[in-house]
């Protein structure tokens, strides 16, 4: 998507350690306008895959996660990584490693929200190792859904995350793929 890809071109911050900071538009700041793009985009890419819900982990895919859902007419559940009082006892919880945290954060969802057999769109920020998503892979399967299909906003190939969902056999998409950042520079694959 090139409104995207011109975006992290001009703002995005590359932090070494395969870090890429993108928090003027989808991280800490958000900007409505281009996620409602993405949205769209996302919700044309997974129109005919008949999810009944859209899945991300907090906070970041917050943002896309809700414009798809918005475009697509779905509801958005949230893997949240404390567990609130208002949650019951029972729930689904595994853990991923968080690149940007440099540890591993729980994944929780009540299973109120995930039901046996519902077909489950992923949308997230960030494709790097696939860690996160995985997680959000294992959730979906403990609560007996079937994950349809996974979107993200920015996909960083050369960490080949890509290579790790490939067994689930279902659609990846994501809207800007970087194949490098070497020497402080951003490089699309196409």
């Amino acid at each position: 998507m090139k409104e995207l890809q011109e975006r992290i071109q001009r703002e995005g911050q590359i932090l070494g350690n395969g870090i890429l900071k993108v928090d003027s538009f989808v991280n800490h700041q958000v900007d409505a306008a281009l996620m409602d793009a993405c949205g769209r985009e996302f919700a044309r890419r997974f129109a005919n895959l008949g999810a009944a819900k859209v899945l991300t982990a907090e906070i970041s895919g917050i943002a896309p996660a809700l414009t798809t859902a918005l475009h697509l007419g779905l509801p958005v559940v949230y893997a949240r990584k404390t567990k609130p009082i208002t949650m019951p006892d029972q729930v689904y919880l595994t853990l991923a490693p968080s690149h940007t945290k440099g540890r591993m954060v729980e994944l929780i969802i009540s299973p109120e929200y995930l039901a046996n057999h519902e077909k489950v769109l992923i949308i997230d920020d960030f494709l790097a190792s696939g860690a996160t998503i995985l997680g959000l892979v294992r959730l979906a399967e403990a609560a007996g859904a079937k994950i349809v299909g996974i979107g993200t906003l920015i996909e960083k190939t050369f960490e080949g995350g890509r290579e790790a969902l490939k067994h689930l056999n279902i659609p990846v998409e994501s809207l800007a793929c970087i194949a490098s950042m070497d020497d402080g520079k951003i490089v699309f694959s196409e």
